[in-house]
């Protein structure tokens, strides 16, 4: 099944965290940080500004980025979670 977001939405697959500490602890399931971090797997249509002008992208992609928190709805797909974000609700490019 292919996913294509709509206006200024970006379809995202999380990466996964850390199961250790830095000081080697591992980590439950239950104690794992909600990510932050994934890879741009395909863009909306884009969005517009308030005079109708289209808003290209900051992101490709293939990028690997840093969403909010708590930004985007979490989707399931063939048994594959993804997240889908507004533009505004990415935070940054890793490099």
């Amino acid at each position: 099944m292919k996913i294509k977001p709509l206006k200024d939405q970006v379809l995202i697959e999380p990466l996964e965290e850390e199961e250790k500490t830095a000081s080697g602890i591992v980590l439950p399931d239950s104690a794992k940080e909600k990510p932050q971090k994934g890879v741009v797997r395909t863009l909306g249509t884009g969005g517009k500004d308030e005079k109708g002008n289209k808003i290209e992208f900051d992101v490709k992609v293939g990028d690997k980025v840093m969403y909010k928190k708590w930004g985007g709805n979490e989707v399931k797909v063939s048994g594959k979670e993804w997240l889908i974000v507004k533009m505004e609700d990415i935070l940054a490019i890793v490099e």
